[in-house]
């Protein structure tokens, strides 16, 4: 039996090639498309889909938002989100609102088809990269004054990582490096790197390294 999948993405172009990748595959089949997520929820009853294409950057609704009302109107469709880029806080973020996945927009035929038959056999598409930060956020205790980034930072930083190659790992500049570092010393009430380390160590906010 063919899976019936729903594009949701504001770009013509990427919608119909979507389409046409997909239904070279007998197993497929596209219900529906779709250029917001406003109209796709509407119709989320009539299309049933097993699975969802959804671009991250979306007029209205936005793909990480739309993420969270599908996956709550629809616990058991696996949403994968579509996006330029692999490397970013809204991809993480969608994770953590409930997408399964990501495909990159220019990821080739074969590429697109296996993320899909992956999340279907209940695997998570995603690079290493953002792995990583899905599973620090889950180890990171609940009462952590720190975000998933200004952990993922402090983490790194206690790992003898430089500023430029914490800013290169997590595709952001240095000077964002710096800011997340003071937010850290601000949160944690400490003025050096060492007292940060200790202090995030001791509540087991971040991993120590032997």
């Amino acid at each position: 039996m063919h899976k019936r999948i729903v594009i949701i993405d504001d770009n013509q172009l990427i919608r119909e090639s979507l389409k046409m990748i997909l239904e070279s595959e007998e197993r497929f089949k596209v219900i529906s498309t779709y250029s917001d997520c406003e109209s796709a929820i509407v119709n989320l009853e009539r299309d049933k889909p097993d699975v969802i294409l959804l671009d991250i950057q979306l007029p209205g609704i936005s793909g990480i938002e739309g993420t969270k009302l599908i996956h709550k109107k629809l616990p058991d469709c696996i949403i994968l989100i579509i996006t330029v880029s692999e490397d970013s806080d809204q991809v993480f973020k969608s994770l953590c609102a409930g997408a399964s996945g990501y495909i990159v927009k220019c990821s080739n035929l074969n590429v697109i088809k296996e993320a899909i038959d992956e999340a279907l056999a209940g695997g998570a598409p995603m690079s290493l990269q953002i792995s990583k930060m899905v599973v620090e956020s889950f180890q990171k205790q609940s009462n952590s004054p720190l975000s998933a980034r200004e952990s993922q930072v402090l983490q790194s930083i206690s790992e003898g990582k430089s500023y430029s190659k914490i800013a290169e790992d997590l595709f952001i500049s240095k000077e964002t490096v710096k800011t997340h570092i003071k937010n850290i010393y601000r949160k944690l009430e400490v003025v050096t790197k060492e007292d940060a380390i200790r202090v995030a160590q001791k509540n087991k906010w971040v991993q120590r390294n032997y």
